[in-house]
């Protein structure tokens, strides 16, 4: 078998990065390589169109291995991470019947979002009856006031039926700002409330984590990948930070956080991410000399993005949910949620429910990612991903921390002015296709409605269902979804009672008019406007006649550059005032059709969003 490698590569010799370039520089005829194919992400870093072998001559990272420090590798030999289901606990023994049905379908890892008024003994034995809690994952969300209630409460029902604690595990996800970046009110007394409730649930529940991290926000939000890792360590450091000056060691307080992490749909940039989060967070860690090893290992959960779901063409979220769960898998994370598709505009349902389950199970049982550990490893891309994202995260934690830490950072507004900031940009980016959301802001369902399936819902973002009316007192997150814009444009056309039809005039050269009525079908569907395409005419008049039987409120004339600058001048004089004329493109002669009143058209460049809020003004709607 040797002999028989060693003969094929014989007959491939090696090729020069060099003879490479040379060979795509000819290709490029001229053009500029850094401009035409080097990429400059939104992270800040440039991503070249090649890596080879010598890319990764000088990274330590490459002599890693799973489960060993600094564990960019993963945290453990194997890929075996646990599949988690969230329930809101609205009544104890529906949410208790609803948890020990899912774990029969392959869900390991619970996360009870529980109120007040549930915690109580008779509740807690009520909601984890028959649960297994030696072998089962039990995560816990709830109000910050009331941590302390519900790690005693927990830790008296495990003692009660004789748990073994040293074999149950979970977390109660104590998190104060959270209530500071969603709400904007301080507070002061986390690091001494922390303290207590870790010393409380160490002696009852030693395997539990407390405190955690939940940089998920700065995904939903709308962050840049590189800013949800660069702030979750200098929130991760604070916290370190605050404990060890509460008396806690460097051990007690590192085994006590946990990261919630988010997952977008750059899938590549996501397990560069979380390789780089262990290795960065082993490194922040040992700079406070703990006595073990172990305590440099990040613990991570993630969780699918929300910020680039859509309510029109909801099930497009299930593939935008399953590469960004296969990025977190890949990658090595402890446990995942996958957000179920319908979440944007109802309460999820079963069916959703069991779909976002399925995504995870397909993962493991058909494709078998839990028996592969790391599988980028070595890649030369992902390696240079990974060394790209860590220096990018590094930078914004160093900023952080110059700035006071993440505390004085949160009440100084610079995070969430930082984010807020990405998200305008994006949201801007999406406006102009530069971002695609398919479903919303490009190929949209023509005849799709989604007005009737949304179902409000309130919260105050701090772990309760109550709404609170206290005013801010510094800047907060916001958490518009990229897709929510032209949603609400989508939902306006629907809600108005009427829809304007859009007629494609098509006619002349037969390719560009094809392309640029599908282009231009696309881009009025994206706010719910009738479109009525057509296969060609052999005059503007003849269009015209057809496009005022068909009671058309805007014509989109569909040819090619240079048939424009006759054909547009007749079409205006053809339709008069009885619908708006768009010419679809950006011929030469546009300036000289702006002369003559025909001052709408529409091409790659053009803001999408913007142009179609437009129409709406002019259409009344």
């Amino acid at each position: 078998m040797a002999d028989c490698k060693e003969k094929l590569f014989d007959q491939f010799p090696p090729v020069s990065t060099e003879e490479w370039m040379e060979k795509v520089t000819a290709d490029l005829k001229g053009a500029d390589f850094n401009k035409k194919l080097v990429w400059r992400t939104n992270e800040g870093f440039n991503v070249k169109p090649m890596y080879r072998a010598e890319d990764t001559e000088n990274l330590k990272t490459t002599d890693s291995r799973p489960g060993e420090y600094p564990y960019i590798r993963g945290t453990k030999s194997d890929n075996n991470w646990l599949i988690r289901q969230e329930i809101i606990v609205d009544d104890v023994t529906v949410a208790n019947k609803k948890a020990n049905d899912i774990l029969t379908k392959g869900v390991n890892s619970l996360g009870f979002h529980v109120e007040e008024a549930h915690i109580t003994p008779e509740n807690m034995a009520a909601l984890l009856k028959d649960i297994d809690v030696e072998n089962i994952e039990i995560n816990f969300h709830t109000c910050i006031k009331n941590a302390a209630k519900l790690i005693e409460t927990t830790g008296a029902y495990y003692k009660s039926i004789h748990v073994d604690t040293t074999k149950a595990k979970g977390s109660f996800n104590y998190d104060p700002f959270k209530r500071m970046l969603k709400r904007g009110r301080d507070f002061a007394n986390y690091a001494t409330q922390a303290a207590s409730l870790i010393k409380s649930a160490s002696e009852l529940l030693p395997k539990f984590r407390v405190v955690s991290v939940d940089a998920v926000m700065f995904n939903n939000a709308g962050s840049y990948i590189s800013q949800e890792l660069g702030y979750a360590l200098a929130w991760g450091n604070e916290w370190l930070s605050a404990l060890t000056e509460a008396g806690l060691s460097a051990d007690e307080a590192a085994q006590q956080i946990k990261f919630n992490f988010g997952i977008s749909s750059n899938y590549f940039m996501e397990i560069a991410k979380f390789r780089a989060a262990r290795m960065l967070w082993a490194q922040i860690v040992t700079a406070y000399k703990p006595e073990c090893n172990c305590s440099t290992k990040m613990k991570t959960h993630a969780q699918t993005s929300e910020f680039n779901m859509t309510v029109y063409d909801a099930h497009v979220n299930l593939l935008r949910s399953q590469t960004e769960t296969m990025s977190a898998a890949l990658s090595g994370v402890d446990s995942i949620t996958v957000t179920p598709f319908d979440i944007t505009y109802k309460t999820p349902d079963d069916f959703s429910e069991r779909i976002a389950r399925n995504q995870q199970l397909l993962l493991k049982e058909e494709s078998h990612f839990d028996k592969i550990v790391d599988p980028g490893a070595g890649s030369y891309y992902v390696e240079n991903l990974t060394i790209s994202i860590a220096e990018q995260a590094w930078k914004l934690f160093l900023e952080t921390e110059d700035k006071g830490g993440f505390y004085q950072a949160v009440k100084d507004g610079y995070i969430q002015d930082q984010i807020n900031a990405s998200s305008v940009a994006r949201h801007a980016a999406i406006a102009r296709r530069k971002e695609i959301l398919l479903g919303s802001n490009q190929y949209p369902n023509f005849n799709e409605t989604a007005a009737g399936k949304i179902e409000k819902q309130d919260s105050c973002g701090c772990g309760c269902n109550h709404n609170h009316t206290c005013e801010p007192e510094f800047a907060t997150l916001k958490f518009d979804r990229g897709a929510s814009d032209f949603e609400a444009l989508r939902l306006a056309t629907e809600r108005s009672g009427k829809r304007p039809n859009v007629f494609m005039l098509t006619i002349g050269n037969l390719a560009m008019r094809l392309a640029r009525s599908q282009f231009s079908s696309n881009f009025f569907a994206c706010a719910g406007y009738k479109i009525i395409d057509n296969l060609g005419f052999d005059t503007v008049q003849a269009g015209v006649d057809a496009a005022l039987e068909a009671k058309a409120d805007i014509v989109v004339l569909c040819s090619s550059d240079d048939e424009y600058a006759t054909l547009a001048p007749e079409a205006k004089k053809a339709l008069g005032d009885k619908a708006i004329l768009v010419v679809a493109g950006a011929p030469e002669c546009m300036d000289k059709l702006k002369a003559q009143g025909i001052d709408q058209f529409i091409n790659v460049r053009s803001n999408v969003l913007e142009t179609l809020q437009a129409f709406n003004a002019k259409l009344s709607i």
